[in-house]
């Protein structure tokens, strides 16, 4: 075992090149082993890389890349814990089965982990972290997060001599490029999923990402690293695009605003709070101008302010760079903890009480035309004491339903979920009110 948690990866004259082993061989994985083939040079002050092993589930399926020179492998963990590898890549993704087998066995041997995985990061990064500094294993993860664009780099380096105490943005590329389409062609939901599905935007099951879990696990990611803590998806409150209709974009825009998935991690003391919602942005925001599969960040610190990162998520390349940019901080010798702090010290924070959360609301509410209508609802909102702050109201639909567009000022979440509940008891009003948050960054 190594007297230190990080090795010493300095490479030596003459050294041979450093053997590469990737489990995963889908569109990412074609990425790393095309880029590596033609660049194995690619970092010359620090030595060769080679691919000289894969792993995949079909060895037979029609690919991009020419595997047959590189030894096959029908087991990632076969792959992980081979004398033919010096590094082994996992580009599988899930949190269980083979792709924590793989890690897990690359690790307890003490080799380097380069990984894209952040759903196992998130929910099995604390044990991964604990077993990497035991061996002295390096475990880098930057294309687990807005892919080419350095947000765990970022976190993990540029500003530990900061305090970061939130982290924002649009960590999903489909549900932003959802939305956008949306917005921009008058279509449903539904109408631009199947076009995004079409396209290859989204899986043909799209859970993870019009669900809110992918942004989930990256959040809680970019959480730990910014508070020093141990991952915690479990503790993250998601929420996904699934419910935002194609009228609540429209109504949005009329108001000001530009719907988006946000996914923030706010530190308060030990106390946190992952959450990822759809959220009205205003127009004039930078969250709100990013637009398609676009990601972008706000990280704000003490004493640095607020930083702004903006750049494509995901896709074979931007991807396929920053599995690359790991390979050649451990290629420099870079040690770093995983999740800054030494993992024996880290620990979940604390979540936040949901009864201390403000935020600002948007109701859409369909009522009948009868008179009173609006002193009801006023004097519901006021039981809760909560204030209006804009308000819009459309011509009679058929059946005699009147559609009512409303926002409100900052409150506690619990005065929001308490007018919810409010409205939806009215006699007025023909089914429950659609709620949406209004971003406060």
């Amino acid at each position: 075992m190594p007297t230190s948690p990080f090795p010493d990866t300095t490479p030596l004259p003459g050294k041979r090149p450093l053997r590469i082993g990737v489990a995963g061989v889908g569109v990412v994985g074609q990425g790393v082993i095309k880029y590596l083939s033609e660049h194995p040079d690619f970092a010359p002050a620090i030595g060769e890389v080679v691919v000289t092993a894969v792993s995949a589930r079909d060895r037979y399926r029609k690919r991009d890349v020419d595997l047959t020179s590189y030894q096959w492998f029908d087991d990632p963990v076969a792959l992980a814990t081979s004398d033919a590898i010096d590094l082994f890549v996992e580009l599988i993704g899930g949190s269980e089965g083979p792709a924590k087998a793989a890690v897990e066995a690359a690790l307890a041997l003490g080799r380097p982990v380069v990984t894209a995985n952040k759903a196992l990061l998130a929910i099995h990064g604390h044990a991964l972290a604990k077993t990497a500094e035991r061996t002295g294993a390096a475990l880098l993860f930057e294309a687990a997060v807005m892919g080419g664009t350095p947000a765990v780099k970022m976190l993990r380096e540029g500003l530990t001599g900061d305090q970061v105490d939130r982290v924002a943005g649009i960590l999903n590329g489909t549900c932003n490029y959802i939305l956008s389409e949306m917005e921009a062609s008058g279509r449903s939901f539904a109408e631009v999923l199947s076009e995004a599905q079409a396209k290859g935007f989204a899986e043909a099951d799209p859970t993870t990402d019009i669900g809110g879990f992918d942004a989930g696990h990256k959040i809680t990611l970019l959480g730990a690293l910014a508070f020093g803590a141990a991952p915690d998806f479990a503790a993250a409150d998601v929420q996904g695009i699934e419910a935002v209709d194609l009228i609540d974009i429209r109504l949005a825009h009329d108001l000001g605003y530009r719907i988006k998935l946000i996914a923030e991690a706010t530190r308060d003391g030990d106390f946190a709070s992952v959450r990822v919602h759809p959220a009205l942005t205003p127009l004039g925001h930078p969250l709100a101008q990013a637009g398609g599969s676009l990601n972008a960040l706000f990280i704000e610190g003490r004493r640095i302010g607020r930083l702004f990162l903006q750049g494509t998520g995901a896709g074979q390349g931007p991807t396929a760079a920053a599995v690359a940019a790991d390979i050649a901080d451990y290629l420099a010798g870079g040690r770093r903890p995983v999740f800054q702090r030494p993992a024996v010290e880290l620990q979940p924070l604390k979540p936040a009480d949901h009864a201390k959360r403000t935020t600002a609301a948007y109701f859409r509410l369909r009522v009948h035309d009868h008179p009173g209508v609006i002193a009801a609802i006023s004097d519901a909102l006021a039981r809760c004491e909560l204030s209006i702050d804009s308000f819009l109201q459309r011509s009679v639909q058929p059946g005699g339903l009147v559609p009512i567009v409303l926002t409100t000022r900052p409150a506690l979440e619990t005065q929001i979920d308490a007018a919810v509940a409010a409205i939806a008891a009215l006699d007025v009003v023909a089914e429950p009110p659609r709620m949406i948050r209004i971003a406060m960054i």
